[in-house]
């Protein structure tokens, strides 16, 4: 039967020319567009982690809640304990921790509001490698009254490289704290919104700035993203309960989240699309080679073999197309993501960003093998109906187109 099948596979070539070509194209815009998806997955998500949240955060408990109204009774105290403790977990690359505060930045003209971070300048530089300073340098070790500015803020007040600045902030008993700085830089992340408020600071004059010797989070680097969840159980296992809480940058990251919901329904679509495409064409070529075939199954019927053997053979021939069609679509779509990928594919700012970036393909094992099962199955349940139907011919009816 396979023997038989192969030779009616190419008995009409242009018919099975135009059959695989259906096929193979909705493979490869399979790959293409599915690595594509998942190359912005991961920019997003690693722009995500190394620009703002880190790979995991630890704070007190409350401080989502309630932090916001009143964020210095959600402080850490003692962070250089727990920062010692949880620094040894295997995956963890890096723990730092940060202050948040709100305040007035004062160019000697005017005020504007801002939100800033006291951060330790050392190792921020590993964790927020994803920040992208437009002029100036990081903020040095050994000068605390140095600030790094977003763009926005930069933007607002008219300032460049190298101006002083005045920082009004509340102190944790309520005083009125100011602090004169001199910005060294002025940053980009992939987060408009965030660029246009925020500051950031050593964490040393934070903690003078706020009187306190306390932190807000510990933040933590991993050495791999997949790691996230495990490593989140580990530390939570550790802290003591009812304490502090644990948030991983996909729970801190709304805009990820929605920005990947958006894709995957588009995505769904497309995968919709691609499939009624190759279901359509592989049931017209079949349609037409079995009119053009009623009497041939009309003979094979006559000498003795049964519908459900002229059935096996039409579903042989769709294996067949379906097999050779579909390695031929995933040949052609890695051999056009590493093309496209080595080229690369220069994208515009997504909305509520600033900055575009450059796209690849990206090859997904998975991916690959979704791709295939979706040409393959699609091509095979494009001839079942027409099977039935040849194998419920009548021999006499069907030798009549002899």
């Amino acid at each position: 039967m396979w023997k038989l099948a192969l030779r009616n596979v190419f008995r009409h070539r242009s018919r099975t020319a135009l059959t695989l070509g259906a096929i193979i194209f909705g493979i490869v815009a399979l790959i293409i567009s599915g690595g594509f998806v998942q190359d912005f997955f991961i920019q997003l998500r690693e722009a995500t982690i190394h620009s703002q949240f880190g790979h995991i955060q630890v704070l007190k408990k409350g401080y989502f809640e309630q932090g916001r109204r009143a964020p210095f009774e959600f402080m850490i105290d003692d962070p250089d304990k727990l920062i010692a403790r949880l620094g040894q977990l295997e995956h963890v690359a890096d723990v730092t921790a940060r202050i948040n505060f709100s305040g007035l930045l004062n160019n000697g003209r005017t005020n504007f509001p801002v939100i800033g971070e006291g951060i330790n300048p050392k190792k921020e530089l590993r964790l927020a490698s994803y920040i992208r300073l437009i002029s100036g340098t990081q903020l040095p070790d050994n000068d605390p009254f140095t600030i790094l500015i977003g763009q926005g803020v930069a933007n607002s007040l008219n300032l460049k490289v190298g101006e002083r600045v005045t920082l009004l902030a509340n102190t944790r008993e309520g005083a009125i704290n100011t602090f004169d700085f001199r910005v060294t830089g002025i940053f980009q992340t992939f987060s408009k919104e965030f660029d246009d408020r925020a500051v950031r600071i050593p964490i040393a004059s934070a903690r003078e700035l706020l009187a306190t010797k306390a932190v807000h989070s510990l933040v933590f680097a991993l050495t791999e993203t997949e790691y996230t969840d495990d490593v989140n159980r580990k530390i939570a296992a550790l802290l003591p309960a009812g304490q502090f809480e644990t948030k991983t940058w996909y729970e801190l990251a709304d805009f990820y989240q929605k920005a990947v919901d958006l894709y995957q329904r588009y995505f769904l679509v497309l995968h919709l699309i691609i499939l009624g495409l190759v279901l359509l064409t592989v049931a017209n070529s079949v349609n037409m080679s079995l009119y053009e075939r009623t009497g041939e199954f009309g003979t094979l019927m006559a000498l003795g073999n049964r519908g459900r053997q002229v059935f096996k053979l039409i579903i042989g021939e769709t294996l067949l197309l379906g097999i050779i069609g579909g390695l031929a679509g995933v040949v052609l779509g890695i051999c056009f993501a590493l093309v496209i990928s080595a080229v690369g594919i220069p994208m515009p700012p997504m909305p509520n960003t600033n900055s575009g970036y450059t796209a690849l393909i990206r090859l997904v094992p998975w991916e690959l093998a979704k791709a295939f099962a979706i040409g393959f199955s699609g091509t095979l349940c494009a001839a079942l109906l027409p099977a039935r139907r040849a194998s419920k011919l009548k021999v006499v009816e069907a030798l009549r187109y002899n």
